[in-house]
């Protein structure tokens, strides 16, 4: 058969087409563990994002796909629901799946939106199974992790299991299946690399949880390094390590180090998230090692410094420095020391509008990212489908927005118990805007090609809705971000 697989194209504030594009590795991992028999064609549809209809509209008459599966977070509902009705258009007979984070916690959504079959979780044993059943007209019921239209109704069959990663049979992603080109990092092709699966901690925003449980389970090192050379026969020369928590077991964290030292893959530039608890704790030996293997941007789940917010967004445990089996304060600071030590950058991850928050602790998040972290990943705590947060504001009446196109991280959609939403949005908007540009001089070093012939589209990114009256001081900061609200609303339009 000939399957289409679609990725939104819609795009967080923080990773804006101009300086970042990157692959669902989902969706590859998917094409290459199909039978042989079948034809698959994957779009990353942020590589054209001003041109989703007319490049849908293409791949559908020239693929003539029988199946269409698209991967969908929250924030990307509405537009998935009018990607569905568009192919529905132009193929009335096909099958259309979905997958992905979204359909996995609230697959209710999507009974009504023209879905034949969704596919909760890890789906690439599941869609496997779902195309020989759809081959042979039955069978579906057997599918574990399948939820699909029988008549008038749904069936939603029992989950499947997490997979151990331990064998072979999720195999390697098949990059060749790429119909779309133009994937970016500052300038850099990039590609995405998963070496485990899985976190243990119970962080109250997290998805993961709810999605497969609290495991953690792991590739070999010879199936990540055949990986990321495939990835850098591509043409990748950075690579993000996708990983939920690569850095729940430092040790592997540092074998997987040197086996990139020791197979000569240390010539790349890699991105890594990781918790401040095990940088912290393992950074004098584990920080050097990092760099030697080649890691440049280090995403650290920093959350908050507030002792009171990080107990509500249950992040205190891996963010709790410990010495000889003691809990001897916050990691952050002792983490981001490492790793500036060690010529990394850090990337930090803040979260910044809980329940408790007032002015002060908020300005207090902005002013520690202003000084110590070196691009700012700063977002607001957002309600998505069956996270313990979700539950948590409900109960308290703190949701005002419903709109789930502005579910991105960066759209305050809750407010405090001291603070309506959009002041907490314009505190956020108004200091981060500037700690951007402070990355401007380590990047033009790094990439001075990009930064001269396209940085100045990420600074028209980073201050649209700027203006010559407010550079001049003639008009004030609020209707600027009242323009900037604006310009991202129009955005969201992407079909």
């Amino acid at each position: 058969m000939n399957v289409l697989l679609l990725s939104m194209p819609d795009s967080f504030e923080h990773m804006p087409p101009v300086a970042i594009r990157m692959p669902n590795g989902a969706l590859t991992s998917l094409a290459g563990n199909v039978d042989p028999q079948h034809r698959v064609a994957v779009a990353d549809l942020i590589l054209v994002h001003r041109q989703v209809r007319e490049t849908v509209t293409r791949l559908v008459r020239e693929l003539e796909p029988e199946v269409v599966g698209l991967s969908i977070m929250t924030f990307q509902r509405r537009t998935a629901g009018r990607i569905i009705e568009l192919v529905r258009g132009l193929r009335p007979n096909v099958k259309i799946v979905v997958g992905g984070y979204d359909p996995s916690l609230a697959p209710e959504a999507y009974e009504d939106m023209g879905v034949d079959y969704l596919v909760r979780s890890e789906g690439e044993v599941t869609f496997r199974e779902l195309l020989r059943a759809i081959e042979h007209g039955s069978g579906f019921e057997r599918i574990c992790g399948l939820s699909y239209r029988n008549g008038g109704s749904w069936v939603h069959n029992p989950a499947r299991p997490p997979h151990r990663l331990e064998d072979s049979e999720i195999r390697p992603p098949n990059r060749d299946a790429r119909v779309l080109k133009g994937y970016t990092l500052l300038g850099r092709q990039v590609d995405v690399i998963e070496t485990s699966r899985g976190c243990t901690y119970d962080c109250s925003f997290c998805s993961i949880i709810e999605m497969r449980g609290r495991n953690f389970f792991t590739y070999s090192f010879d199936r990540v390094l055949a990986d990321i050379r495939d990835a850098r026969d591509h043409g990748a020369r950075t690579i993000f390590l996708v990983d939920d928590n690569i850095t729940l077991n430092v040790r592997r964290f540092e074998a997987l180090c040197e086996a990139i030292i020791a197979a000569g893959l240390q010539k790349l530039d890699y991105f890594v998230q990781a918790m401040t608890s095990a940088i912290a704790s393992h950074g004098e030996s584990l920080a050097p090692l990092m760099r030697r293997a080649g890691f440049r941007y280090v995403f650290l789940g920093i959350e908050n410094i507030m002792e009171g917010d990080l107990e509500f967004l249950r992040a205190s445990a891996k963010n709790t420095e410990r010495t000889n089996g003691q809990n001897t304060g916050n990691a952050t600071l002792k983490a981001i020391d490492y790793l500036h030590r060690n010529q990394m950058f850090v990337v930090g991850g803040l979260i910044v509008g809980s329940p408790g928050d007032t002015r002060e602790s908020i300005d207090a998040n902005l002013e520690f990212a202003r000084r110590y972290v070196d691009w700012p990943y700063i977002q607001h705590p957002t309600p998505y489908p069956r996270t313990p947060m979700t539950k948590d504001f409900r109960d308290q009446g703190l949701i005002v927005n419903e709109r789930l196109e502005e579910y991105d991280g960066t759209t305050a959609v809750v407010r405090t118990q001291n603070l309506p939403a959009e002041e907490i949005e314009f505190l956020r908007w108004r200091a981060e805007r500037w700690m951007k540009v402070h990355h401007i001089p380590a990047a033009l070093r790094h990439d001075p090609g990009f930064v001269l012939f396209r940085g100045w589209k990420m600074l028209f990114h980073t201050f649209r809705g700027s203006s010559l009256r407010s550079a001049l001081g003639l008009e004030s900061e609020r209707k600027v971000f009242e323009r900037y609200r604006s310009i991202r609303r129009a955005e969201r339009e992407y079909v």
